[in-house]
């Protein structure tokens, strides 16, 4: 196994999926039966009982976070073909988001669910969520600052809900668009340190707008649990390959954030507002035509921006080790226009059973 630098961060993964019948695919409450033939392979309940949970141990290379989710994935896909589910890597369901999920039982799920009321009834959002560590939570925070420019390049690559109550949304990931509406929400405005961060965290709760610190939802968030930043906005993907270059991705860009700081450079500052629209820029257009140039805050084509990317990381990404890694999935998603355009060709061919094959298919993927 190729060993990354010392000063890589440590990162891992959380990987979201829905349960759908595998005759209908229509969400379904088959989370006990999954939990229950998993034993031993980090699976957990999520929000709705047609909801399931992993995540990776803490990594050290691609490697360990491949095998990780390859070796959950391909159980999991047979423990769900054995109980009549499909697996699906998908940030929404494609049919049957109308009805209201069966709260799993937690007496935290059930606190957010009288808290937040009609907004969680049907909340199927579907996740991955990358930490990466970091030396303190003033340097998490400015961590956060230089790394929301580039954001909403990473909504683009990883979109994948495209389809909401049977119909094309229209935009790449509609679970996005349904995660602002949470009173925090978006990616969080530059802080200039930790107590700074506190401060308005505090403010939430203290208002009721919160329950506690540990439900902030901006797109990322210092972690209560542990020294990290957690990003949340990519959608769950299809394969879990994907999601572990989502995450050699985010530790690439707090790898150069952090060398930008320790070098004394300041931070570029994007107006709020202009990367709010970024933002629902690449939830609409995904990888199929433009995104927002960060540098001019104007539309460029989507690999145009996507390759900008590649290069302002490529130097941490040879650190890391990871750079042949998100090389090949460039070229994936240059060739395949990405998930949610696979997901919409899938619907558009053959319908649901055709998008149930696709979810298979990646779920068993190596």
């Amino acid at each position: 196994m190729t060993r990354n630098r010392t000063d890589a961060p440590h990162f891992g993964v959380e990987e979201e999926f829905l349960l759908l019948d595998a005759a209908t695919g229509m969400p379904s409450d088959g989370a006990d039966d999954m939990v229950a033939a998993l034993s031993g392979l980090r699976a957990e309940y999520e929000f709705f009982h047609s909801q399931l949970e992993t995540a990776t141990p803490v990594c050290d290379t691609a490697d360990e976070a491949f095998a990780s989710l390859g070796e959950f994935r391909a159980a999991a896909s047979r423990a769900a073909s054995q109980h009549d589910l499909v697996l699906a890597g998908t940030g929404s369901p494609p049919i049957g988001g109308e009805i209201p999920g069966r709260v799993t039982a937690n007496p935290r799920y059930h606190d957010i669910h009288a808290t937040m009321r009609g907004m969680v009834h049907r909340y199927y959002s579907t996740g991955t969520h990358v930490h990466v560590e970091v030396p303190s939570r003033d340097a998490g925070v400015d961590v956060m600052n230089r790394i929301a420019q580039w954001s909403p390049v990473l909504v683009a690559l990883t979109a994948n809900s495209p389809l909401w109550y049977g119909e094309d949304s229209g935009y790449a990931s509609w679970r996005y668009l349904q995660l602002q509406q949470w009173p925090s929400s978006g990616y969080p405005p530059a802080f200039d340190d930790a107590a700074a961060y506190e401060q308005v965290v505090d403010g939430l709760v203290r208002e009721g707008a919160l329950m506690d610190k540990a439900l902030v939802n901006w797109s990322i968030r210092l972690s209560e649990k542990f020294p990290t930043v957690e990003l949340r906005t990519a959608d769950a993907q299809l394969e879990s390959g994907d999601a572990v270059v989502f995450g050699l991705l985010l530790r690439a860009l707090v790898h150069r954030a952090l060398e930008e700081r320790g070098a004394g450079a300041a931070p570029v500052v994007v107006q709020r507002d202009l990367l709010r629209g970024a933002h629902w820029v690449a939830a609409r257009n995904g990888l199929r035509s433009e995104l927002v140039d960060p540098a001019a805050s104007e539309p460029r084509p989507a690999f145009d921006v996507v390759d900008a990317f590649v290069d302002y990381l490529r130097p941490s990404l040879e650190a890391t080790g990871d750079l042949a890694h998100v090389e090949a999935f460039m070229a994936k998603r240059r060739a395949d226009g990405g998930a949610a355009a696979l997901q919409l060709r899938a619907w558009e061919s053959g319908g649901i059973e055709a998008l149930l094959e696709l979810y298979r298919r990646g779920s068993q993927a190596a």
